[in-house]
């Protein structure tokens, strides 16, 4: 088939350090798209991984593009696929004037995981909000403080800016495009050989538990909180979190009392009890692995603790707020 015939064109540039797993998930969507039997013919779906040279991913998978640039119109889309180079603060003069030929064309531009610091780095974030990672959004707004940041949802579709907070997301997005270029067919095509149980809406929300950063000044407690976040699981004493950030614990707790109103062991209870909440409903893993990944000793541990915030037991939760798959939202507990 003709690239004309294409119904779906996707160009990729791919950034130093760019996470495999957005990439990958994208394009693979597309490629199983494309064809019948995973054959990987460029049929239904095209694409091109564009750049000016090798480009190593933050796995250390050197990756080299299968074009230079190409004119952008050639492309329904164009994918930025960034990674940890986040923070840099500046990027390459092509990239720049890439993606404002691209846009100045009316071609999509596509943010996948932190590729979309990159376009709104050249200043083609003004005026459309963004979805990023919860991991990052700190350094987003930061960097980008007249942009919406938005991290309550998977991926974002604002027509011509269309963002996403990278790792499965990506995937999710693809289908979400193929679905709409391709049709739902083609979308349930890829979904079979991937082997999903099926396409997750936009707004599915991101698994993250401190929706209210933005009102946390102190700069210290935020970093304490980013540590927590990383450690749900296993998680470590209050004296070792204050050890991390410079404070003594008794420092600490007086810092968290003042930008948060409780200590650091419970503010950090109340996160891994989100947390659990999140997986009741999001996920089919019984109350004992739910436990076990929210850090707590036992399922009789979790329902000690998660009865005293929701007034209700774990598998009544999870009853009470739809099947697991389903995007509804966390219930609130109490005050």
């Amino acid at each position: 088939m003709q690239r004309k015939d294409q119904k779906l064109r996707v160009g990729f540039v791919l950034l130093d350090s760019f996470t495999l797993n957005a990439f990958s998930g994208f394009v693979e969507a597309i490629r199983l798209a494309a064809d019948h039997g995973g054959r990987s013919r460029q049929v239904a779906c095209g694409w091109e991984v564009m750049g000016e040279g090798k480009v190593t991913a933050s796995c250390g998978l050197v990756v080299t593009p299968t074009s230079a640039l190409l004119d952008p119109s050639e492309m329904d889309y164009i994918a930025v696929c960034g990674g940890n180079g986040y923070d840099t603060r500046t990027q390459p003069a092509w990239l720049d004037a890439y993606l404002t030929r691209a846009a100045g064309a009316g071609v999509p531009l596509i943010g996948l995981c932190t590729g979309t610091f990159n376009i709104a780095r050249t200043g083609l974030m003004q005026g459309f909000p963004a979805c990023v990672h919860w991991n990052v959004v700190d350094e987003f707004r930061d960097q980008f403080p007249t942009v919406d940041a938005l991290t309550d949802r998977i991926f974002l579709d604002a027509g011509d800016r269309i963002t996403c907070a990278g790792s499965t997301g990506a995937s999710d997005l693809a289908l979400h495009l193929i679905a709409r270029h391709c049709g739902s067919e083609l979308a349930q095509q890829a979904i079979r050989h991937m082997m999903l149980q099926g396409q997750r809406a936009d707004t599915f929300p991101q698994a993250h538990f401190t929706q209210n950063m933005q009102q946390v000044s102190d700069e210290v407690v935020r970093r304490c909180i980013h540590l927590m976040e990383q450690k749900l699981n296993t998680p470590p004493q209050i004296e070792t979190l204050a050890t991390q950030v410079g404070l003594s614990a008794r420092q600490l707790d007086r810092r968290f009392i003042r930008a948060v109103g409780q200590s650091p062991g419970r503010y950090f209870r109340a996160m891994r009890l989100e947390y659990a909440a999140w997986q009741l409903t999001h996920t089919t893993g019984t109350v004992a692995q739910i436990a076990s990944d929210a850090g707590f000793s036992d399922a009789s541990h979790l329902h000690r603790e998660f009865r005293k915030v929701y007034d209700v037991a774990p598998h009544q939760y999870r009853s009470a707020h739809g099947t697991a798959g389903d995007a509804a939202h966390l219930g609130e507990p109490r005050p």
